[in-house]
């Protein structure tokens, strides 16, 4: 599951389940594969991006040096911030792990990188 992914992903499907974001992630197993960095695919997504989310992530898997908030003005141009993001996003991979509901602990495992987002009959 690329990063990318994760920044959407919410479990509020979940009976009596409010908001259901973002997720904690728990990754066991992850690998990074480059890609060719496309500043314009990342300014068009950045306005899309859920901050604390992206912060999440970051930290999960130990990557450093991003802003506790951002100016999406100023952002846009920032190429070393672009940059930072597209390897976040784009070129980690989490292949083994899990999401876990921030309101109800369900867990969510990610197994050979797709996580299984189904329900119980009971859970919907």
């Amino acid at each position: 599951m690329k990063l990318l992914t994760y920044n959407f992903l919410t479990s509020k499907c979940i009976k009596k389940v409010k908001v259901g974001y973002p997720l904690k992630l728990n990754i066991m197993e992850q690998k990074v594969e480059s890609t060719n960095f496309n500043p314009e695919f990342i300014q068009r997504v950045l306005p899309r991006l859920d901050w604390s989310a992206i912060k999440i992530a970051a930290d999960s898997v130990g990557c450093q040096g991003f802003p506790d908030e951002i100016n999406l003005e100023t952002s846009t141009n920032d190429t070393e911030l672009l940059q930072k993001l597209h390897h976040l996003l784009l070129e980690i991979e989490v292949v083994t792990g899990s999401l876990i509901c921030p309101e109800t602990n369900r867990i969510f495992p990610i197994t050979n990188g797709i996580p299984n987002m189904l329900l119980n009959e009971d859970e919907v």
